[in-house]
């Protein structure tokens, strides 16, 4: 027949270790995309000028793409990248960014903007 304590240990064991997890969750780190420089970016980029190639030789391949639809109909192709850091528990100090391109039907840069650093 069991005893009170053979329901009680299991369920120390169990917030033990839940407790254990909670504390190295709050202490894990986080990383999301490859970093990049916005200054840099924006001091090579040229209006007009800049090709898809050209980004993706600076920035790599982009981690979304897309299409942004101007009020005059026209279509342009958006290729997003990402990067996030930090630790979980101490989201304050977390560090994210996300920089947009938008690309004309020739592939070449005609907007950009970004969020971050």
């Amino acid at each position: 027949m069991p005893t009170n304590r053979d329901f009680i240990m299991p369920s120390t064991k169990l917030l033990s270790t839940a407790c254990g997890l909670m504390l190295l969750g709050g202490c894990a780190s986080f990383q999301f995309g490859n970093d990049f420089k916005l200054t840099q970016f924006a001091a090579k980029v040229e209006h007009g000028v800049t090709t898809q190639n050209q980004v993706k030789q600076w920035l790599g391949a982009p981690q979304s793409t897309g299409v942004v639809v101007n009020r005059d109909g026209e279509q342009l192709q958006r290729w997003v990248y990402y990067y996030g850091k930090g630790k979980l528990g101490d989201m304050g100090n977390a560090r994210m960014k996300t920089l947009e391109v938008q690309f004309d039907d020739r592939g070449v840069v005609r907007a950009y903007d970004w969020v971050g650093e």
